[in-house]
Formats: C-alpha cells, sequence, structure tokens
C-alpha cells in the first residue's frame, strides 16, 4: 500500500512538472515583441528653426494607444520615441511605468509644440505618478537620457509631422 501511495505521489509530481514547462513554452511562444511603427516624425529645433535633433514617432492618439503607450516593449532605439496626442492642453498626471521595460524621459509640450515639463530618467515598473504641473496637449517619450544628451530644456520647441495614413 505505502509503495502504491509512493508511486502516485511521483506520478503526480512528475505530471505537474511537465504541465508547468508546456504552459511556460505556450506563455512563451504566444508572446510577440510590439514593433515599432514610424508614424510620423518630430525635430527638435533652435531659435533660428534650424534642426539640432530628429526622431521616429509612434502616434499614441486612440484611448487604448495612450492608455498603453510602450507597456510591453522590450527595445526603442535612440532616434525613435512615442508621442501622445490629447484633443486639449492641460496638466497630465496620469503618467507612469506600469509593465514599462525600458528607462524613458517624458517631455511635455503645449499647443505650441514648445517643451513645458520634463521627467527624466523614469525608472521601468516604477507605478509612481510622472505629472506635467503645465498644461500640455503631447507629451513625447524617449529613452532616458535623451534629454540630458541633447540639452532639451523648457522652452525648446519642436516640430511635428504626422503622417496621413492614406499615404
Amino acid at each position: 500500500m505505502v509503495y502504491k501511495i509512493g508511486f502516485f505521489v511521483l506520478f503526480i509530481f512528475l505530471w505537474g512538472c511537465e504541465h508547468k514547462s508546456k504552459t511556460a513554452q505556450r506563455t512563451a511562444l504566444d508572446t510577440e515583441d510590439i514593433r515599432f511603427t514610424k508614424e510620423g516624425e518630430l525635430t527638435f529645433v533652435d531659435s533660428l528653426e534650424k534642426q539640432r535633433v530628429r526622431l521616429d514617432i509612434e502616434v499614441a492618439q486612440s484611448e487604448y494607444e495612450q492608455q498603453t503607450g510602450l507597456m510591453y516593449r522590450k527595445t526603442l532605439a535612440p532616434d525613435q520615441g512615442m508621442l501622445f496626442v490629447y484633443p486639449d492642453e492641460r496638466p497630465r498626471p496620469n503618467f507612469y511605468m506600469k509593465n514599462t521595460y525600458i528607462a524613458l524621459d517624458l517631455i511635455y509640450l503645449d499647443a505650441s509644440q514648445k517643451v513645458v515639463d520634463i521627467q527624466e530618467n523614469a525608472q521601468p515598473l516604477d507605478e509612481r505618478s510622472l505629472p506635467s504641473d503645465a498644461p500640455a496637449q503631447y507629451v513625447l517619450e524617449v529613452r532616458s537620457g535623451f534629454v540630458e544628451q541633447y540639452h532639451v530644456v523648457l522652452g525648446d520647441q519642436v516640430q511635428i509631422e504626422i503622417f496621413d495614413p492614406e499615404r
């Protein structure tokens, strides 16, 4: 009898290990990397409107796109960013790094596309709020270190070109 119970426990243990392994493999296979989609360009310009740095941007306009942003992304090239476009200009208190695996700088822009607030070096998976106290209509997310590398400061001007999806 003890022999049968031991065999049964061993069977359950081995079945559980195999089942767990197959579940882990299935999860890994079902998850694909989210790829960057160039939907426009954003250029930081100097006071003479001379280009300082240009980025390819993915645009978050729908509610779903704005809620997910760069969540679950594993990579973002140094010349890429995500631009959140809102219909109005107001303080933006609801940015955070939940499910975001890339350290980011957040650059808040007003309706005239001028930098009005900056949050540097937002850490992956940190759920603390990263607000803009100044009214903003656009929020640009770029890799951490961008603000420092390109000396982005309040008052800097950008030019945004969002491509026509019908092209």
